[in-house]
């Protein structure tokens, strides 16, 4: 195999993200592919280490598949992808149990797995490692990945590109990457995976940690994929506030194990919008309580366990219980102040169940990746579940792929040498990046409007044209890269919520507050926009 063009390495299988979707397809196809994975932070800060509720799986005698179909399609307001769905329930115990034969360690009641119930959910079906399954599942998956001899792991790099191959077939064959010393790579490879995770820190308040801003996103965007849904962004109800410090999350379990939310009189609100009342799906309940916020003008409601008892409380949720009591709380004595934030994108990249996207060679994984099954609103504890689903398919079609012939190569974008960015710059771009957030936040937020989303859309493309002069005019760097590919999600996000004239799901629009009887995903494409959506 020859290669040209600065080409620097080559590697079978080239996986961007290193969260769960990530570690599964690498480690599911390392037994006969040499794996390279990129991750722009360390191993262990990935969206999905932060995961605290569990994974969803049809494990109780009395729970069927046709229920766990039903509770995800309701949670997604329909618009979900049938097939999509059902594969993806069927598939969830023998997803669970690759889970545990690498070692899991899901939580246990009396010999059994222990089942917990969430929002939306008609039984319990949520496996857990007590109240972070998130770091339960990435300490056991990374440490196979770390000792496994043909994967490498590459820490603290940024992917600026990624390369395209025969124009006229749309291939891709690799990616540009910035490596720590932010020196330029150029990494050849067979197959390459997006595993990036979603767009939640394009949002001021968020869930995410602030590296995981989904950049498979404007990555696939610009080789010519289509995206889908990207209007549904799902705002968690419970994130604790805590002003000045890192946000943090309040598992759906808590609603689900009896905590209620109520107002700083002790008024519990919830009934009044649902009759499920606090195990109303996510975009019910976050509405509710932005509501509620709003109309008392108050920064935050309260979640309440503290009637149930306190062993109860520090056995079920002994993370969250420690998390608390370091910022003063004691939650089985108190409630807990929260409010909602961006936590999970429910479209991304147009991917077939298998993570295909379409671009020849390049696939698409886990929250980066639009299959449907999420539809308008994800039901809880589902992503850990796609995330492995999807990786364990994929890993099937790679493994009956073809290597990479020889191509002339042709890539995507070529930037200058890389170098850090200076003191101005950095200030420049740290500003830029507040005002994304703040936008994203004010006028594309939990409730929206046409007014708010143009006036968002207007002052998005300022920012975009001072990100456009500054790739133009001052050398490359990771920040820049960072804040490019930000700034084309926006943009992105922006034109997906104007797309569609209804509400449903996590895509409330106080100008179309009723749902169309007849809908469908909205799904965009940079081949078929103008300059508005150009990247």
């Amino acid at each position: 195999m020859m290669f040209s063009d600065g080409i620097e390495d080559y590697y079978d299988v080239l996986v961007i993200g290193a969260g769960l979707a990530g570690q599964t397809l690498a480690l599911s196809v390392a037994r006969e592919k040499r794996v390279l994975i990129v991750c722009k932070s360390d191993l262990g800060s990935a969206a999905s280490n932060y995961a605290q509720g569990g994974i969803s799986a049809v494990y109780a005698a009395d729970d069927t598949h046709d229920k766990h179909v039903s509770d995800t399609l309701i949670a997604g307001c329909h618009l979900n992808d049938i097939d999509n769905t059902r594969y993806i329930v069927e598939n969830g115990r023998k997803a669970v149990e690759w889970l545990i034969e690498q070692g899991v360690p899901f939580t246990k009641q009396d010999g059994d797995y222990h089942l917990t119930r969430e929002g939306g959910h008609g039984e319990r079906r949520i496996l857990h490692v007590d109240d972070m399954t998130g770091r339960g599942i990435q300490t056991s998956l990374s440490s196979h990945l770390l000792s496994h001899p043909n994967i490498t792991v590459l820490e603290n790099c940024a992917v600026t590109d990624l390369i395209r191959g025969d124009a006229e077939k749309n291939t891709c064959i690799g990616a540009v990457l910035i490596d720590p010393k932010g020196v330029e790579r150029r990494v050849a490879s067979s197959f390459t995976v997006l595993a990036t995770g979603g767009v939640g820190p394009i949002f001021s308040h968020t869930t995410s940690p602030a590296q995981s801003i989904g950049d498979g996103i404007p990555l696939g965007w610009r080789m010519g994929c289509r995206v889908a849904n990207l209007e549904f962004m799902q705002f968690h109800p419970t994130c604790m506030y805590y002003p000045g410090g890192d946000a943090f999350l309040i598992t759906e379990a808590v609603r689900g194990e009896g905590g209620i939310l109520t107002l700083p009189d002790g008024y519990r609100f919830m009934p009044d919008y649902d009759e499920r009342a606090e195990l109303a799906p996510r975009d019910v309940v976050s509405r509710a309580i932005y509501s509620e916020m709003k109309k008392n003008g108050i920064p935050s409601v309260n979640l309440d366990i503290s009637h149930k008892p306190a062993e109860f409380i520090k056995g079920h949720f002994p993370n969250i219980y420690q998390k608390c009591l370091e910022r003063g709380i004691d939650m089985t004595k108190e409630s807990i102040p929260v409010t909602p934030a961006s936590h999970y994108t429910c479209g991304g990249v147009y991917a077939e169940i298998n993570g295909r996207t379409d671009v020849d060679r390049l696939y698409c994984l886990g929250e980066a990746a639009y299959t449907g099954l999420h539809g308008a609103n994800r039901l809880a504890s589902n992503s850990l579940l796609e995330c492995v689903v999807m990786a364990r398919a994929a890993s099937l079609d790679i493994l009956s792929g073809s290597d990479l012939p020889n191509v002339s190569l042709a890539p995507a974008k070529q930037h200058p040498h890389i170098m850090a960015a200076d003191g101005m710059k950095r200030d420049a771009m740290v500003l830029i990046k507040q005002e994304i957030r703040t936008v994203m936040w004010n006028y594309v937020g939990i409730v929206r409007s046409q007014d708010s989303l143009h006036a968002a859309r207007r002052r998005i493309d300022l920012l975009h044209s001072e990100v456009e002069a500054m790739l133009t005019s001052h050398p490359h760097s990771f920040d820049l890269s960072d804040l490019h590919n930000m700034v084309v999600t926006a943009r992105i996000v922006i034109d997906s919520a104007l797309s569609r004239s209804e509400s449903r799901g996590c895509h409330y629009n106080s100008d179309f507050p009723n749902s169309r009887q007849e809908s469908g995903p909205t799904v965009l494409c940079l081949a078929d926009q103008h300059a508005s959506v150009a990247a």
